[in-house]
């Protein structure tokens, strides 16, 4: 039941976000998800957790382009930080998974710990078209948060 309330949430939020850009056909690449997660840990980097997590957290802020934003989350798979869905911030997310029942989440923070950066492929539904696609997430480890980003592959 929590799985399902947590993914009608994203979908809902995401579909909300991306009605105007899924029309123009302007997409995030690979290459600015890892750019704006770059940027993002700059920006932690020179301001306190505080003024991080707010900007992060400002859907007309610095951190969303397109279909890219950024979300943050702690070791323990909770979303303290989220560029498009507020409601997911203090929420647990460590049990999310995929149509495929990948855990995407648990394998971001396994990775998150061991390497301290990398990336996890999934299949999500895109917000416009409403049909899984593959999905791949960029993240880094900045003091003890995950700063990620994530683009649909096409």
């Amino acid at each position: 039941m929590k799985q399902k309330i947590l993914k009608s949430i994203f979908l809902f939020f995401f579909a909300s976000m991306l009605s105007a850009v899924a029309s123009a056909g302007e997409y995030g690449t690979p290459e600015e998800a890892k750019a704006m997660v770059k940027k993002a840990v700059l920006f932690a980097k020179s301001n306190n957790k505080d003024a991080f997590l707010a900007e992060v957290s400002n859907p007309k802020g610095k951190f969303v382009d397109r279909d890219l934003y950024i979300s943050v989350y702690d070791f323990n798979g909770v979303v303290v930080a989220h560029g498009v869905n507020p409601k997911l911030i203090g929420k647990d997310v460590s049990t999310l998974n995929d149509v495929d029942g990948k855990f995407f989440i648990k394998e971001i923070l396994t990775k998150a710990k061991a390497d301290g950066q990398g990336t996890s492929d999934y299949k999500w539904p895109h917000p416009a078209t409403k049909q899984y696609q593959a999905k791949s997430v960029y993240f880094e480890v900045i003091n003890g948060l995950i700063v990620s980003s994530g683009y649909y592959k096409y």
